[in-house]
């Protein structure tokens, strides 16, 4: 897409902004420092589709470049960071089947926070009618799927989260549905609580390193967890999950680990001799049968993500999510972009 440098559009009418229906994206320019720009949205070529989009998820993954790392330059691309977004065809290039202008779809994508995003047909999915009226940020919603499966998680099994947020949260549930006594690990209470309404059988709030190990191990009998998912993405809770998982278990990382090299406790994982899943998954293949998956458990109700969509934004307000997602004000766990 192309943007419209002499057209930027700071207004803060939600309203009034969208009146005329401009196609626009919000532009990352610096650290912290976010505008909305006209765009002149790309026109699809062979094998694409352009996406009129709703909406997109914001991830914790988007607050390393928010904060400005010295390895990044700015101002990013229109649109950018935004990868959770969901929306309407508007039009498909050449050779596209199975797609119509109209059709309601997710999708995988890099520039989501704009009004259009333009994508290969192959990184996107028809959503069913049952979901019409439900925002569908899929690309995380898959992610926990995929997680899931990393994770091999049967019943009767000791399964400790780490991290209960968006993710998290979603993992406690499909846990507690397989079968799995699920110990919830997290910071704060509203999170605690949260796990408690997915299906976590216990809960210990994360403040003191030797406190939590001595209270699992209280809750398992000193065998410790068949299976631990650290869904943090920092130093101290993988440190945390590694002192919590059984000999013979599974360590699975869910965390997206975004700021720098880790240390491990090597003497520990050698003498537990547990396996360790990096449960990031990168070919796009398996990305889409985690958003195909995510569907199907949405539709059939094995999860239901819709408490956990806590705060919406207009496009112009994604400064403010940025930051909420980072500061997590009371009662947060996702936000989402309006995006049209």
């Amino acid at each position: 897409m192309k943007y419209l440098d002499d057209a930027t559009d700071q207004s803060s009418e939600w309203g009034a902004a969208d009146a005329a229906g401009r196609p626009r994206a919000a532009r990352i320019m610096a650290p912290g420092k976010v505008v909305v720009k006209r765009i002149a949205p790309a026109d699809p070529a062979a094998g694409e589709v352009r996406i009129r989009l709703e909406g997109c998820g914001v991830c914790a993954s988007n607050l390393g470049p928010w904060s400005g790392p010295d390895w990044m330059s700015f101002p990013l691309a229109p649109g950018a960071l935004g990868h959770e977004g969901w929306g309407r065809v508007e039009t498909c290039g050449a050779g596209v089947t199975g797609f119509a202008p109209g059709d309601r779809v997710a999708h995988l994508g890099t520039h989501g926070f704009a009004t259009h995003e333009t994508v290969a047909a192959d990184r996107a999915l028809k959503l069913p009618p049952e979901l019409d009226d439900m925002p569908f940020p899929a690309e995380p919603l898959g992610c926990a799927m995929n997680v899931f499966a990393r994770s091999d998680i049967r019943p009767d099994q000791d399964v400790a989260v780490i991290g209960i947020g968006f993710l998290g949260a979603l993992l406690v549930r499909l846990a507690a549905q397989a079968g799995a006594r699920v110990i919830a690990i997290s910071r704060r209470d509203s999170s605690l609580a949260l796990a408690r309404q997915m299906g976590a059988a216990e809960t210990i709030r994360m403040d003191d390193h030797c406190r939590i190990i001595d209270a699992v191990a209280a809750l398992t009998g000193g065998a410790f967890c068949a299976r631990v998912i650290e869904a943090v993405g920092a130093q101290w809770p993988l440190d945390l999950a590694a002192e919590l998982v059984c000999e013979g278990g599974r360590l699975v990382i869910a965390g997206y680990h975004q700021d720098g090299p880790r240390q491990v406790n090597m003497q520990l994982w050698n003498w537990r001799g547990f396996d360790v899943a990096n449960a990031h998954e990168r070919d796009p293949g398996v990305q889409m049968r985690g958003l195909r998956e995510a569907v199907a458990a949405v539709v059939g109700g094995r999860i239901d993500p819709r408490p956990l969509f806590t705060h919406v934004y207009p496009l112009q307000g994604l400064g403010a999510a940025l930051d909420a997602t980072r500061d997590k004000p009371g009662g947060f766990v996702k936000a989402l972009i309006r995006c049209s």
